[in-house]
């Protein structure tokens, strides 16, 4: 007890003492050895160190126990909501239905594009040339006097064969030079062009050689309609709604409920005449393709 007393005595005046020998309850020892000299000999600057509290241990009990314990338990619960979620949603994910929808409309054609090849033929260059002018300003009065513009009216570069270039002897054909040229009606008035399309034959009357099918040009008026954008919507819509219908059917007879849709697909978008005898009439029709979740 005397030796205790006299150490605490010895720090407590500034006196010699062991720094080794600190109460225990003090809970700091020098760190290294210039500070235990400064505490074994008294340094005027040494202060008694303040006792370190310990925490207070946490009881079952206490506030705190309560408070960990309930958000263990609700990390628990959302992570197990959130495993039978996913699980859902793959089991969900594996069944599904693929379906088509397709929606027609019938539109006259708003274009038209005539093209009129026409040849003439001869050993005579210049007599050729002045024949092929002669007979493409038939071609462009002919559709003047039907009401047409003359920018409606395209005239396209003529074209001349030297059938002789790579004949000869009796390989050689009679007429030297064939001259070939196209004049095409372009044009919205559509019944106007068909109007003048009867009277074709007037032109063989004045002397135009038209061309075949066959001919660069040629193949006779084609029709074509050009505002798809204005309807597309509207038959789009229709052909989704036709194969969600098909899509409920589906799920109507296999027992399950038809859920949100897990792909969608436009597809194909045509434009097709109604007949053979009417081409002017065209026929648009489109197709989705649509695939659809199942529910049990």
């Amino acid at each position: 007890m005397a030796a205790g007393g006299a150490t605490e005595s010895v720090y407590r005046h500034g006196g010699r003492g062991n720094a080794e020998n600190l109460p225990p309850f003090w809970g700091l020892r020098p760190r290294n050895q210039a500070a235990r000299l400064r505490v074994a000999h008294g340094s005027p600057g040494y202060t008694r160190p303040t006792p370190i509290r310990e925490a207070p241990a946490m009881t079952p009990n206490s506030p705190r126990s309560i408070v960990a314990a309930l958000l263990l338990a609700l990390g628990l619960l959302g992570a197990g909501w959130f495993a039978a979620q996913g699980m859902a949603r793959l089991k969900t994910q594996d069944r599904y239905v693929t379906v088509k929808g397709s929606a027609e409309k019938i539109v006259d054609a708003d274009l038209v594009v005539w093209p009129l090849p026409h040849t003439v033929s001869g050993n005579d260059l210049a007599e050729v040339q002045r024949h092929l002018d002669a007979n493409t300003a038939s071609i462009r009065a002919f559709f003047a006097e039907a009401g047409f513009k003359p920018e409606e009216i395209v005239v396209s570069p003529p074209r001349l064969e030297d059938r002789w270039a790579w004949a000869f002897g009796d390989n050689r054909p009679p007429e030297r030079y064939r001259y070939a040229n196209t004049v095409a009606l372009r044009t919205s008035n559509v019944a106007q062009a068909l109007a003048v399309l009867r009277r074709s034959g007037e032109l063989v009357a004045r002397g135009v050689m038209l061309g075949s099918e066959g001919d660069p040009g040629g193949g006779g008026p084609a029709f074509d309609y050009t505002r798809l954008n204005d309807i597309k919507p509207a038959l789009i819509a229709e052909a989704t709604a036709n194969a969600r219908e098909s899509a409920e059917q589906f799920a109507k007879d296999s027992g399950a409920r038809l859920g949100g849709i897990r792909s969608a697909n436009q597809g194909v978008v045509s434009i097709s005449d109604r007949d053979q005898s009417s081409p002017q009439v065209k026929k648009v029709r489109v197709v989705t393709t649509v695939e659809y979740f199942l529910k049990d």
